[in-house]
């Protein structure tokens, strides 16, 4: 463990982003614990449509306070939260906003939220208020993620992840995690803790051989193509059990060395689909600053300079950077 003072001394940019990801995760984790119950039908997404509003709120509010030019590019926007049959959707989110922000009301919610309406511009910010809804609903991983984008490039990310521990290890209810990335400063993980001081540099996997590849894999396969990634398992024979989480906390085990291998397939269902900015920004970041290597699936770079999708990138590949390479070459050869 390292004390020192911290990637929050950097510059100003880092420490809001530090600051804002940790009270947005506090938010949410308040939602988590008020609104998922043993007794929620899996058809009820109420809890997370609210967490999700409640946290963009929060940090379009904590942006327009710092940086007020600096347009955010989110997920959400504040349509359907307007319509009367929303009316008590809308009353819980400002309830939840208002035990942070005090002076919130359902027509300032609207307008923090609505600041995630923004188009890209030269600098930008880019938010997930929630990655992994499913894992929120099942009191399992999901994710808090803010990055700073100048000229296309990411340049600060931060991920907040409530349930690991050290940036890796599952641990429901526990502090929780604080991974931070700054281009060219390195990759940290430090707690969710408001008091917490100590920061730990994240470092990729040594791990070149395939056969031991621990491959990263999600519970959801909305987007990706589960029965190829079971092809390209099989191309580079890997042996090891894959790790099974949810939502951009596998960017953070795979900087902390617990994971060697993550990747996004197309799925059939979706041959066009691109991915959303705000799903890779802050956690592909963390992994190239642990000393790892993300690309689309032909190896070209990710391209956060063409709106709010990567739209001239198709899928993603995840390494510790050794097994890139080989990883690309399976993709090849099964065509993906």
């Amino acid at each position: 463990m390292t004390n020192f003072q911290g990637p929050e001394a950097r510059f100003a940019e880092v420490s809001f982003a530090i600051e804002t990801v940790r009270q947005a995760a506090s938010l949410v984790r308040q939602v988590q614990s008020a609104m998922v119950t043993s007794s929620l039908t899996k058809e009820d997404r109420s809890p997370v449509t609210v967490a999700d509003f409640a946290s963009q709120a929060l940090v379009g509010h904590r942006l327009s306070q710092s940086f007020p030019d600096d347009p955010l590019v989110g997920e959400e926007d504040s349509a359907a939260l307007r319509q009367p049959a929303e009316r008590l959707t809308l009353e819980q989110v400002t309830h939840f906003v208002s035990a942070v922000l005090p002076s919130a009301t359902p027509e300032s919610v609207c307008e923090w939220i609505d600041r995630g309406a923004s188009a890209p511009a030269r600098r930008f910010w880019t938010l997930d208020p929630i990655d992994g809804t499913k894992g929120f609903l099942r009191g399992d991983q999901y994710a808090v993620a803010l990055a700073l984008i100048v000229d296309g490039v990411v340049q600060i990310g931060v991920l907040g992840c409530p349930n690991l521990v050290e940036g890796y290890q599952p641990q429901v209810g526990g502090p929780g995690s604080l991974a931070v990335a700054i281009r060219g400063g390195g990759a940290w993980v430090g707690s969710l803790a408001q008091d917490s001081s100590e920061w730990t540099r994240l470092r990729v996997s040594t791990v070149s051989d395939p056969q031991q590849a621990r491959l990263l894999r999600s519970f959801e396969s909305g987007h990706t193509n589960i029965s190829q990634i079971d092809v390209f398992a099989g191309e580079l024979a890997v042996q090891a059990e894959p790790v099974r989480m949810d939502s951009q906390a596998k960017y953070a085990v795979l900087a902390a060395g617990h994971g060697d291998l993550y990747l996004r397939l197309l799925s059939p269902r979706q041959p066009d689909y691109r991915e959303k900015i705000w799903d890779q920004a802050a956690g592909s970041l963390l992994v190239e600053e642990a000393g790892g290597q993300v690309s689309d699936l032909h190896g070209r770079p990710l391209d956060f300079s063409a709106g709010r999708e990567l739209r001239n990138n198709r899928g993603i590949l995840a390494s510790n950077g050794l097994l890139h390479p080989i990883a690309l070459e399976a993709l090849k050869a099964i065509d993906a």
